[in-house]
């Protein structure tokens, strides 16, 4: 009955518009105050402590510091030259440009919002320029942003992990072929709308010339994930530690190869990153203080219980999880969403058989593609407000990429061989 009420309390703050850190928190709170439940009082200050005392956890300030120091150096102008110098000759081609850039960027960024506020400005203001709608800019902006969580370094991928307790390094090995699989159905779906709408080809090839120098321009960049992964498959650096290896990088090629960090960029770059951690760790705490209550009022049995009784398939379990994770994605940040329900629905689909790596995917891509759901979907609100865009309008352009992107979804759930066969053949099975 109490685990009820928490869960009442949770929504009721929510629906009345209490940021979800404050709706998350203040039920927890209350809870451990009660002198009925008889839980000491330092219990709660213990749990917000030890949520964040984790090691693998250390990767995400870093990642972020990644992401926010390529934007301020200008890194992002040379990656989204060398994508733009490759497929922008092609029908609708900057299209295929904001596609494949968010690919590139991804592999240095690992969150979503990184890429619609790194990329996003760039991206847009090139399209508009060349005819294109604000709106179907913005759309599919925040459509190929989905892609940057998925391939490694990947920010949701490394707190699903931790909270887990899986493998860091399988879940961000795992993503790659999904998120290279998703850039290849949004650029299908580009193609078919290209024919279908009749946007203008792009120019003449680039030059082999100018594809070289730009691609020379961006190569320390574009080495990025290279040296991230392949520091990890070799076992030189854990995930947590290719965080730091791969900011140390970043820094260096900023300072002595491009040679633009300054001390008022490593300032700025230092409080943006400040500022977004805090607000990812005061929501991994509350979360992890709300997942505390729940847990000592059995509702994460109670609720694998009721899993369990409606079927013990595995794909089942996967479907009715999805759904579960679609609805929360409409009116919770993925970080809380993450956080929050992981501990319940992890146990029973692992004892029903099903990969907590696939599992971990699946749960993560979900959320992306949240990110871009109303009414509280945060990438579709940043892309509006980057793109200077009314959200409805974006809205109805998105429901074209809604196709390829809930299509990937479900030959993710549907076939965890796509996620499980890059881990198992490097790593082992």
């Amino acid at each position: 009955m109490i685990g009820f009420l928490l869960v009442l309390g949770f929504l009721l703050l929510l629906v009345l518009g209490a940021p979800v850190v404050v709706a998350l928190a203040v039920p927890a709170i209350v809870y451990t105050l009660l002198p009925a439940i008889g839980i000491p009082a330092t219990m709660g200050a213990h749990t917000l402590t030890y949520s964040l005392d984790s090691f693998p956890l250390l990767a995400v300030p870093l990642f972020i510091l990644v992401g926010t120091l390529m934007n301020q150096s200008g890194i992002t102008t040379r990656l989204f030259r060398v994508a733009e110098s490759l497929v922008s000759h092609w029908r609708g081609g900057l299209c295929h440009v904001n596609i494949v850039a968010s690919l590139v960027f991804s592999g240095s960024s690992g969150a979503a919002l990184a890429d619609v506020a790194g990329l996003g400005n760039m991206e847009i203001q090139a399209m508009k320029k060349a005819g294109y709608r604000p709106e179907f800019a913005s759309a599919l902006t925040a459509a190929s942003a989905t892609i940057g969580p998925m391939f490694p370094p990947s920010i949701p991928l490394v707190i699903f992990a931790t909270v887990a307790e899986a493998s860091a390094v399988r879940l961000l090995l795992a993503g790659i072929l999904p998120a290279l699989l998703t850039a290849g159905a949004l650029m299908v779906a580009v193609a078919l709308l290209a024919r279908w709408r009749g946007f203008p080809a792009g120019d003449r090839p680039a030059a082999l010339a100018q594809v070289l120098q730009r691609v020379k321009s961006a190569l320390p960049a574009l080495l990025t994930p290279v040296i991230l992964i392949a520091g990890m498959l070799s076992g030189i650096f854990t995930a947590t530690e290719a965080a730091a290896v791969t900011v140390v990088y970043i820094l260096l090629i900023s300072a002595f190869v491009y040679r633009v960090l300054t001390w008022d960029i490593l300032k700025a770059v230092s409080r943006e990153t400040v500022r977004t951690t805090c607000v990812v760790m005061l929501m991994v705490a509350a979360a992890s203080l709300f997942t505390r209550a729940l847990a000592l009022e059995r509702v994460p049995q109670a609720a694998a219980g009721l899993l369990l009784s409606v079927s013990a398939e595995p794909i089942v379990l996967l479907l009715l999880v999805n759904a579960v994770l679609l609805l929360a994605g409409m009116f919770l940040e993925s970080t809380s969403a993450i956080v929050l329900l992981t501990p319940v629905i992890v146990p029973p689909l692992v004892l029903a058989g099903v990969d907590p790596v696939h599992l971990g995917v699946v749960v993560v891509y979900n959320l992306m593609v949240g990110l871009l759901t109303p009414p509280m979907g945060m990438s579709l609100f940043l892309v509006s407000e980057v793109g200077n865009t009314p959200v409805e309008l974006v809205l109805r352009e998105l429901s074209v990429f809604y196709v390829p992107l809930f299509g990937m979804l479900l030959v993710l759930t549907f076939f965890p061989q796509i996620s499980l066969w890059l881990p198992s053949k490097v790593l082992g099975s």
